[in-house]
């Protein structure tokens, strides 16, 4: 209705429309973002325009102006009937977000979080982010959580990292009431794949990672000791650890020959994490405490038990 409302006065206007349930590459003189198809004269035009978005404040909004982050943008509510020039730092929500790419190279394990299981292609980013994770020597846990919180995410404290995926408008998450980051999969492709370079082009839509789209980048192959090259965390200015030859296995427990004994060990990154800690929880003491017999408790409800009126003080 807008279109054909405001088509015979702006010609040179772009509309969008909503692209449900397309796969295949794009026809010519279309592009597709964010789950919108827009009709374009020539590639990479977007970026030449003003945007203008109709619809609540939200993480929709938010990931357009990430995404077309040198385009100017203004936007028009129709619950409240207010218009406003955003004035949304783009900068320094792009800062945030390569902070949080730095996060994601220090990081030893990472969470991937099963945001969504009805866009298409879900299934085939999980396996690439697996694979993207073990070339780079990280272990990776597949968590299904439902809506993130910073309450269950923070029942994985071993995990140093979580990468989210979910559809293009709802990936953005504010982590900082989260106990640990988390990252959309394009910024784990930049902290991990080191033939992927920062463009200034944010991509929210995990489709564009995956091979056949034209922004897919493949994985160097591996180098040797003597061709590493040292690389330092810009957060600790600590050298991180070089991978080298092949990776590790893809399970969450590896297997590991113990030379002096020739037998095999399982080592779980989880449970190493929990022996490390001071404290697991509730623990039997097997022989250290005496031995009690049943005895009969107290009777009634919180508010009131029977006994309370006759203990003397």
């Amino acid at each position: 209705e807008l279109e054909r409302l405001l088509r015979p006065e702006y010609p040179n206007v772009v509309f969008s429309s909503v692209a449900c349930g397309e796969a295949g590459p794009a026809l010519p003189g279309e592009e597709r973002h964010l789950g919108r198809r827009f009709v374009v004269e020539a590639p990479g035009r977007l970026q030449d325009c003003a945007m203008f978005y109709v619809g609540a404040e939200g993480l929709a909004l938010s990931s357009f102006m990430l995404t077309w982050n040198r385009c100017p943008f203004s936007s028009f509510d129709p619950a409240t009937g207010c218009a406003r020039c955003e004035t949304f730092n783009v900068n320094r929500a792009l800062m945030r977000r390569l902070y949080l790419v730095e996060r994601a190279r220090d990081a030893g394990v990472v969470g991937i979080l099963v945001g969504t299981l009805g866009v298409a292609g879900y299934l085939d980013v999980l396996r690439h982010l697996r694979e993207l994770l073990r070339w780079a020597g990280k272990r990776s846990y597949t968590l299904a959580v439902g809506r993130p919180s910073p309450a269950k995410l923070a029942n994985f404290p071993e995990v140093d990292v979580f990468v989210l995926v979910a559809c293009a408008q709802n990936s953005l998450l504010d982590s900082g009431d989260f106990y640990r980051p988390v990252v959309t999969p394009y910024e784990l492709e930049l902290a991990c794949n080191p033939a992927r370079q920062w463009t200034g082009n944010y991509l929210t839509d995990f489709r564009d990672l995956l091979p056949g789209a034209c922004t897919h980048v493949e994985l160097p192959a591996a180098v040797g000791a003597e061709e590493a090259v040292p690389d330092v965390s810009l957060i600790t200015g600590e050298l991180r650890a070089v991978r080298l030859g092949d990776p590790p296995p893809s399970p969450g427990a590896a297997l590991a020959c113990r030379e002096q004994t020739r037998a095999l060990a399982e080592i779980s990154p989880a449970a190493s994490f929990l022996e490390s800690r001071s404290w697991r929880g509730l623990e039997q003491q097997l022989g250290k405490t005496p031995v009690a017999k049943a005895v009969p408790g107290r009777r009634g409800v919180a508010i009131a038990y029977e006994d309370e009126g006759h203990e003397e003080p």
